[in-house]
This record gives structure tokens, sequence and C-alpha cells, in this order.
């Protein structure tokens, strides 16, 4: 562990543990929203820097659709010279945007997920077996409501700030509706107050595939021993399309093409994708690409296809205007300053529905600003590093929005 420590990158929070916290024991399970209770629950998070005497400094991370309580450092065991860091390492640590010398960081797996916390493969203390499609269904209030009972559990009555990103920044606006007096800031980024039809299209399209799968039986594959693999990895194909813009592609694959070859791990005699002949030899450059995400989100990533069906349709299902339609009406109550931030090649979530929700702000009379910022990534701009900008040149995106992120939690510190 000595020699692994000395090559840590700089700025790095380093070595960090994945804790579980336990809470909504029967007869006091907690209530959802659509209806019934669910509990015990554990949720898997981490945390970075201390908490100070006040207990003013706590920041609150929230992660996407995919994202687990890992986002930043390394888990024992790793090595920083061969693994990735956690999801969102580039804006966490010591002198890092959220500065882990000034901040005290929380990230949670949210409920519903399979990355530590109670989710459709959690046992169901009632049968013993895991739940499934018996899972209750859970919404972005839901997820939030859950992690109110973690900060209970810290200590922590008020945030500084919730950020996320994605589904992540639904939960930051869902913070600041829900418990306007424990959240000074939010600061939601690449997201919406509420999908569009187009977005359920999308979501329902993966849906579809997990579920026309012959290895799903029904939710219950875990007792068969099987996994729901083609359709889990289409399912992730067609999310990541929407992840990327259309010059990312372009840039990144063109038409190009090449040789399809099997694959070491034996996955290609899985994966085959129906063509004949001559032309199965033959593919797409992106085509390979869309194929090696969906490999990656299955065997490497192990993510549980019922979480799959469970978030999304809680994203899905996510709309702070209510029974009314009215978005300002979500607000009336929220004390909160925001920074919203958008990309412009997003296509998933258009800055349109980011300036949706500033208006809504506005009309009640809250402190926002919302940016646009200019990538060539679309969507995933929130979690990808750019690469360094020529000399002389402007920064990438990344290089932005960290600034922009710093310069506004370091003023809502001095004027929280």
């Amino acid at each position: 562990m000595a020699s692994m420590k000395a090559h840590l990158p700089h700025g790095s929070v380093g070595f960090v543990e994945t804790k579980r916290f336990t809470f909504a024991e029967p007869p006091h399970e907690m209530s959802l929203d659509i209806g019934g209770k669910l509990g015990p629950i554990t949720l898997a998070y981490e945390t970075y820097g201390k908490l100070n005497r006040e207990k003013s400094n706590a920041v609150l991370v929230q992660h996407a659709f995919s994202g687990s309580a890992h986002a930043a450092g390394f888990l024992p065991g790793q090595d920083p010279l061969k693994e990735k860091p956690g999801w969102w390492d580039f804006l966490i640590g010591p002198g890092r945007a959220l500065d882990t010398e000034k901040y005290f960081v929380i990230c949670s797996n949210v409920i519903g997920s399979c990355y530590g916390s109670t989710g459709p493969s959690s046992v169901d203390p009632g049968t013993g077996r895991p739940y499934g499609l018996s899972f209750p269904v859970v919404t972005i209030g839901d997820m939030v409501r859950a992690q109110a009972h973690l900060l209970d559990h810290l200590g922590i009555e008020r945030l500084l700030a919730v950020i996320g990103g994605s589904m992540g920044g639904m939960q930051a606006l869902q913070w600041a509706v829900d418990y306007p007096d424990r959240v000074t800031s939010a600061i939601p980024i690449a997201t919406t107050s509420r999908h569009s039809p187009q977005q359920i299209a999308f979501n329902h399209v993966g849906r579809a595939a997990i579920l026309a799968d012959p290895e799903f039986h029904e939710g219950d594959y875990y007792g068969w021993r099987t996994v729901p693999e083609r359709g889990l990895s289409v399912a992730r194909m067609v999310g990541f399309i929407t992840y990327l813009s259309d010059r990312k592609m372009q840039e990144k694959f063109g038409r190009m093409r090449q040789l399809a070859s099997a694959k070491a791990s034996g996955r290609q005699g899985k994966w085959a994708d129906g063509t004949i002949g001559q032309h199965s030899s033959i593919e797409f450059s992106v085509e390979g690409y869309l194929k090696h995400q969906g490999e990656v989100f299955v065997f490497d990533r192990r993510f549980d296809a019922n979480s799959y069906l469970s978030i999304t349709k809680a994203i899905d299902m996510f709309d702070l205007s209510g029974s009314s339609g009215q978005l300002a009406k979500a607000f009336r109550n929220v004390k909160s300053k925001f920074l919203i931030i958008s990309f412009d090649t997003d296509w998933l979530y258009p800055t349109y529905q980011s300036q949706e929700i500033r208006n809504a702000i506005l009309q009640n009379g809250l402190a926002v600003a919302c940016l646009e910022l200019s990538t060539i990534h679309g969507h995933d701009a929130f979690l990808i590093e750019n690469e360094k900008p020529p000399e002389g040149g402007k920064p990438g995106v990344k290089n932005k929005m960290i600034q922009v992120v710093r310069d506004f939690l370091g003023n809502v510190a001095a004027r929280p």
C-alpha cells in the first residue's frame, strides 16, 4: 500500500473506504411516493475531507444513472498506475473545485442501484430471495429522502451545496424543493425538470430490450443463475448514443470500417449481431465501439438489469411541475442559490430545459446563474476530462466547469 500511495496523482484524495448505513428497520420502514414502504434500507456512501466544527461545509455529490458512491480516489487494492479513480475524481480533492481541504464531500449510491445500496438484487427479508421485479417502484424523491436519513446519521443539518449531473442534477433540484431549510445552494448540471416524450422513448427502448431477453425470466434471473446479457447490452448501447454528440461521433469514428475479430474473452460469440456471410466480418468503427460499451457495462461493471428498469423508470417519472403543470410553483418555498450548467451539444438534455428551470426559479425571486458551455462531447461532457488546450488557446469544457463551480462555491461559502 505504501508503494501505491507514492504513485497517487497530484490532488487525489488517496485511498478511500466505501461505508454502509442501514436504517428503516421494520416496523419503521420508509414510506414511498408511489405507495408502499421499503425497509430495511442500506445506503453505500463515501466521504472526503473533514466536517468542520460548525458542520457548515458539507457538499453532497449526486451520481448519474449508472454511477456509484465511489466518486473520487482509489479503493483499497487498486493500483493508481493501472486503474481509474472515482467517476468525478477530477472535480474532488485538495485544490480542486470541490476542495477537500475546505469542504466535507459526501457521495451516496441511490436506492434501486446495485452498487451497495438496497435495490432489486438485494435480498427481500420477507422471502429470503432477491427482490427482482417485486422491488417497489421508487422515485427521485424517495432517493433524496433516503439520503436525508444518511445526513441525519452524519449529524449534518444543512448542506452548503448539492451538486450532480444528469440524474444527479434531478436529485439536486429535488433536494432544494423538498428540503428548503437544509440546502444553501444547488448545482444541477446537464439535466431537466421532467422528461420529454423523446427522452422517455429512449429509456423505454432500453427497458424493452431487457424484457425481451430470453434470459430475463420475468426478473428472476438470479434464481436461474443467468443474466440477460444481450438485452442489457443493447439497452446500454441505446443510452450511450444519447450521451455523445453528432460532432463527437463524427470526429471519433466518421464512417471508418474495420474487421471484426473474436476477442480473447470469448464474448464475440455471445454478442453475434445476426449478420451473415461475408458481411459478418466487416463493421463500422462506431458499431464496434457500441458493442464494447455494452460488454463493459455487463461484464466489467456488472450492472444489474432490474436496477436498469427501476432507475430509468424513476427518471422518467420525475416531474417537478407536479399535477399543476406549473414548474414555478415547485420553487415557492425554496431558499437555495442556484448554478445551472448545460452544454451546447447535449441533445439528451438540451439547454432549453435548463433555461426552463432558470425561468421558474427567477419567477420566485431566487438567485440563479445559468451557463451554457461549449463542447464537442455532448451530454457526457460533465464526466469527461478534456485534453489540455493548445498553448494560448481557450480552456476545455472541463476546465471551464471546474472554474465556475469553484467560484460559485467560494462565493456561497463566503456568504452562505
